[in-house]
């Protein structure tokens, strides 16, 4: 039997493990390149990379602890990548609608989500159907619907009208949704579609199992606002320096944030996941600010 790990490590993925080429190199000063590693690609051309020394370190957590990635994308777009430490026997994507096991969805968890959305908001044909109404093509790229859960605009920045994002909030939040903006794209999501509701049923899963010990810590990390409730739910928590968090200086007791950016601070996020997590060999936590 194999001996019960003491830590559950969920961390986001896009802009906190994985980048794009000029998402990697923001923050650098050095004027070098890193040894990078692509990770993703998408009808034949590369999309996603991490640093060498970002994808040895997730190797080696992934030996140490219980690592879930957990992603806004969907299924289909987190088959795309090729993380390193794999295979997962737990997956979370969707923002938490989706649960792999083994690669696989589970149905049960699925209908409970989707149970939870019907019972607290409007249904996301409505949501569309304003998202288009505001919408317009002298910004707006492309408008999309995921996994038929929540629908997301891909936007020109800047041209995009200053005060949409906070308009369409306010509507969203009398409807029982929330809306955030990363880079390009604008989320409307369900509030009973949350990343933490999914990682609290994977750590229950584990520690029943007998693969994660019952006072075992949850540590997470992520960039983004969707991010934010499954940061503060956990045990303890990290953020890069860049991101829609950063941008808003969110903050969270006990947070800490990484000094560097970009792809820098995905390498500072997992030696803090290992140290925290107190994995045999791990170095002591790297300097970071504490919030």
């Amino acid at each position: 039997m194999t001996e019960a790990r003491t830590a559950l490590v969920a961390t986001d993925l896009d802009r906190t493990m994985i980048y794009s080429a000029a998402a990697l190199a923001e923050g650098r000063t050095d004027g070098q390149d890193d040894d990078v590693r692509c990770v993703e690609y998408y009808e034949g051309a590369p999309l996603s990379y991490m640093t060498a020394r970002a994808a040895d370190l997730l190797t080696t957590l992934a030996s140490e602890a219980v690592v879930v990635p957990t992603t806004t994308r969907t299924v289909e777009q987190f088959r795309r990548i090729t993380l390193p430490g794999a295979p997962w026997r737990h997956a979370i994507t969707t923002n938490g609608a989706t649960i792999l096991v083994d690669g696989e969805p589970d149905l049960d968890w699925r209908c409970a989500v989707e149970d939870a959305v019907a019972g607290s908001a409007v249904p996301l044909a409505e949501v569309t159907a304003e998202m288009t109404r505001r919408g317009d093509d002298s910004w707006v790229l492309k408008q999309r619907t995921a996994d038929d859960l929540f629908c997301y605009l891909v936007v020109n920045v800047e041209t995009m009208p200053e005060g949409f994002v906070d308009e369409f909030a306010h509507w969203c939040t009398e409807r029982g949704w929330g809306v955030s903006r990363q880079g390009r794209k604008v989320y409307a999501m369900p509030d009973a579609v949350c990343k933490s509701h999914a990682v609290a049923e994977v750590r229950r899963r584990c520690v029943t199992a007998g693969t994660l010990e019952a006072d075992a810590p949850v540590l997470a990390a992520g960039d983004g606002a969707l991010d934010a409730e499954m940061l503060r739910a956990a045990t303890a928590a990290i953020r890069p320096r860049h991101g829609e968090l950063e941008l808003l200086q969110w903050d969270a007791p006990g947070l800490v944030v990484t000094e560097r950016s970009g792809g820098a601070a995905s390498e500072e996020i997992l030696r803090w996941f290992r140290a925290t997590a107190g994995t045999p060999g791990a170095a002591a936590a790297p300097p970071t600010h504490v919030r």
